[in-house]
C-alpha cells in the first residue's frame, strides 16, 4: 500500500486523502470547465487528461462546462470545436453544462450578498477602480460608492440588469478587503454591464457575472469535488473559497480548488489571444492550419490522440512549470505511428527512371508489407512497370563508397522488387538530369526464391512505378517560430519570431491505393516520413500533409 502512494501524483494524493479523511468516493465529481473563446491548444490536453484520468481512475462523473461568460469573444463554433476535440482525444463526459444555464442563480446570490452588506454597486470607471486597488506592498483606497446604502444598490443592481444604464456606468463589486495582500480580495467586480447577445441566452442579459464569481459557483452548483486548475490561478483560490463560503449550504460538498503547472511546449504559443492573432492577421489559414498548437490542428497534421495521451502521461502532473522540448512530442506522434501508419510508396522530389531491358508492355503486381510491426496488417499489390519515379536525391552520377543509394554502375534494389544497375542519364540544358537509364536482373525479384533474389546489395529505393503514379501535393510544415520561447520577453513582440520557411509545397507521386485514402488514415511514405491525407484533397487534387520525419535524435 506503500508504494502505490509514492507512486500517486500530487493531486491524486489529495484525492486520497480526502478519501480516508471521510468523503465518500459516490460524491467525487470532476469537471473540464474551457471558455467558448477560441479552439483548444495542447496545454489544454493536460488539463483534459487530468480530469477526465482521474474520472476513469476513481470511476466518477466528469462534466464538461463551457464558462460562457463573456459574449464579446464567445461563439457557437468554439463550443462545437471544443466538444469534437474532447471526444477525439477519447473521452466521454457526464453532463453537458453552461455558465449560462445559472446566470440567474448567481444573480439571485449576487442580491443576497448586496443585503447582507457583502456587496456594492460602484459608478467610477474600471480605470479608477484599478488605481485604487493599488498594489500588494500599498493598502488600497476605498470606493467612495463602498458604504452607499444597501436598498440604492439594490435599486441600481435591478437597473443594471434591465439594461437601464450605458456599458462601463457601473459594476457590481464584493466587499472583501482593500488592505488584502491578494489583489485579488481587494473588492473584485462580480458583474459588469454588457449589452452584447450571448450565443445561448441571446438579449436575455444586459450584465455578465465575472469569471471568478461564475467559476466557483458553477463548481458547487454541480457538486464537484475537485476544482482542478493551472497555476495562474493559485491567487484566485482565496477568492474562490470566500465566494463559496457566502453560498455554501451544510451537508453539500464544498469543490476544493487546486492547481497544477500548465503544460509549455517548446516552440508555441498557447495564448488564445496571440492565437487568435495569427488566424486575424492570415499568418495561418485558420484554427486548424497544421501549424497551429491547437488539437484540431495538431489532428490535421496527422498526430494521433494516443500519441498525445502518451505526450501528457510522460509529461507528468507537476506543481512547477517548466518548458517541455518538442521533440517528446514528435517523438510520442513518431512512435505511435511507427505502430499503426500503413507503408506506402510516394515519392516526394521525383526523377524518372527508366529500365531499359524491361519490356515495354508488361506490368506486374508486387506483394509488399502494410507495417512489419503489426502482424495483422497484412499485404497489398503495388504495380510495377519499366517507367518509375525514384526520389532525385536517391541518384548521383559519382559518389564515394558510403553513398548506398543508386549511381552510374552502381546497383540498389528496388523495394519489393527487383535489382537494377543505373548506366547513363539524359540532362537538360541547365545539366539537372531528367532521365536515368537502368537495366534490371529479371531474377532477382524480392521474394521469388531464386539465387539471383537472394543476392545482396547495400541500398533498397522506394519507387512508384510512372504509368500508375498519382499525383500529390505534398505539404511539409516546419515549426512556426524560430526560437523556443517566441512570447517568453514581453517587450519583444512574439511575431518577429515568425519562421518564413514553416511551409513548403512540393509535388510527387504515390502509389495508386492513396486514391482511397480517408482523412483518418496514417501513412508512413517508406524512408521519407509520416503522412496524412489534408481535408483540402477532392477528385482533381490529392494533398498530403507532412505529420513528423522518421527518425530523431531524442531520447525520452
Amino acid at each position: 500500500m506503500e508504494e502505490e502512494k509514492k507512486s500517486l501524483n500530487f493531486i491524486e494524493q489529495i484525492i486520497e486523502d480526502d478519501l480516508e479523511n471521510g468523503l465518500e468516493s459516490s460524491k467525487l465529481r470532476f469537471r473540464f470547465p474551457p471558455e467558448p473563446n477560441g479552439y483548444l491548444h495542447i496545454g489544454h490536453t493536460k488539463a483534459i487528461c487530468i480530469n477526465f484520468g482521474l474520472g476513469q481512475r476513481y470511476n466518477a462523473p466528469v462534466n464538461l462546462r463551457f464558462d460562457d461568460t463573456n459574449p464579446e469573444k464567445e461563439e457557437q463554433e468554439f463550443v462545437d470545436s471544443i466538444k469534437k476535440d474532447v471526444e477525439w482525444l477519447g473521452f466521454q463526459w457526464d453532463k453537458e453544462c453552461y455558465a449560462s444555464d445559472y446566470f440567474q442563480q448567481l444573480y439571485d446570490w449576487a442580491v443576497e450578498l448586496i443585503k447582507q452588506g457583502k456587496a456594492y454597486v460602484d459608478e467610477q470607471s474600471s480605470e479608477n477602480i484599478t488605481a485604487q486597488r493599488k498594489n500588494p506592498f500599498e493598502p488600497g483606497v476605498d470606493s467612495p460608492f463602498r458604504d452607499r446604502p444597501v436598498e440604492e444598490s439594490l435599486s441600481l443592481f435591478e437597473k443594471m440588469k434591465n439594461g437601464e444604464f450605458e456599458e462601463g456606468a457601473m459594476s457590481l463589486r464584493a466587499k472583501i478587503d482593500m488592505a488584502s495582500p491578494n489583489m485579488n480580495m481587494r473588492d473584485p467586480v462580480m458583474y459588469r454591464i454588457l449589452k452584447r447577445p450571448h450565443h445561448r441566452t441571446g438579449d436575455q442579459w444586459k450584465i455578465y457575472p465575472m469569471y471568478d464569481w461564475a467559476h466557483g459557483e458553477s463548481d458547487y452548483l454541480e457538486q464537484v469535488s475537485h476544482s482542478l486548475c493551472s497555476l495562474e490561478f493559485e491567487n484566485h483560490r482565496p477568492l474562490y473559497e470566500w465566494y463559496l463560503h457566502q453560498v455554501y449550504e451544510n451537508g453539500k460538498v464544498a469543490p476544493k480548488q487546486r492547481e497544477f503547472a500548465r503544460m509549455n511546449v517548446s516552440y508555441m504559443v498557447t495564448s488564445k489571444r496571440k492565437l487568435q492573432r495569427l488566424v486575424a492577421e492570415g499568418v495561418t489559414t485558420g484554427w486548424d492550419d497544421p501549424r497551429m498548437p491547437t488539437i484540431s490542428g495538431l489532428r490535421r497534421k496527422g498526430y494521433t490522440a494516443t500519441a498525445i495521451k502518451n505526450f501528457i502521461e510522460r509529461v507528468g502532473v507537476a506543481k512547477r512549470e517548466n518548458l517541455i522540448d518538442i521533440q517528446l512530442l514528435e517523438f510520442s506522434v513518431r512512435e505511435d505511428l511507427n505502430k499503426v501508419a500503413t507503408r506506402v510508396m510516394a515519392v516526394v522530389n521525383p526523377v524518372k527512371l527508366i529500365i531499359e531491358n524491361y519490356p515495354k508492355d508488361k506490368e506486374e503486381w508486387l506483394e509488399t508489407e502494410n507495417n512489419p510491426e503489426d502482424e495483422n496488417a497484412g499485404t497489398r499489390q503495388i504495380p510495377f512497370s519499366g517507367e518509375l519515379y525514384i526520389e532525385r536525391e536517391d541518384f548521383k552520377e559519382e559518389a564515394d563508397k558510403k553513398f548506398f543509394r543508386l549511381k552510374l554502375g552502381g546497383e540498389v534494389r528496388l523495394k519489393a522488387g527487383y535489382i537494377i544497375k543505373a548506366e547513363r542519364v539524359d540532362k537538360d540544358a541547365s545539366g539537372q538530369i531528367t532521365t536515368i537509364y537502368a537495366t534490371y536482373d529479371e531474377d532477382s525479384r524480392s521474394g521469388s526464391g531464386t539465387e539471383a533474389s537472394l543476392r545482396k546489395v547495400k541500398g533498397t529505393l522506394h519507387w512508384v512505378s510512372a504509368k500508375h503514379a498519382l499525383p500529390i501535393e505534398i505539404r511539409t510544415y516546419e515549426r512556426l517560430f524560430t526560437t523556443e520561447q517566441p512570447d517568453a520577453e514581453k517587450e519583444v513582440d512574439f511575431m518577429e519570431f515568425i519562421n518564413p520557411q514553416s511551409l513548403h509545397i512540393t509535388h510527387g507521386f504515390g502509389e495508386p491505393s492513396l486514391r482511397d485514402a480517408s482523412t483518418e488514415d496514417h501513412f508512413q511514405f517508406q524512408r521519407i516520413g509520416y503522412y496524412i491525407k489534408d481535408r483540402d484533397s477532392d477528385d482533381d487534387k490529392l494533398v498530403f500533409n507532412r505529420t513528423v520525419t522518421l527518425k530523431d535524435s531524442y531520447k525520452p
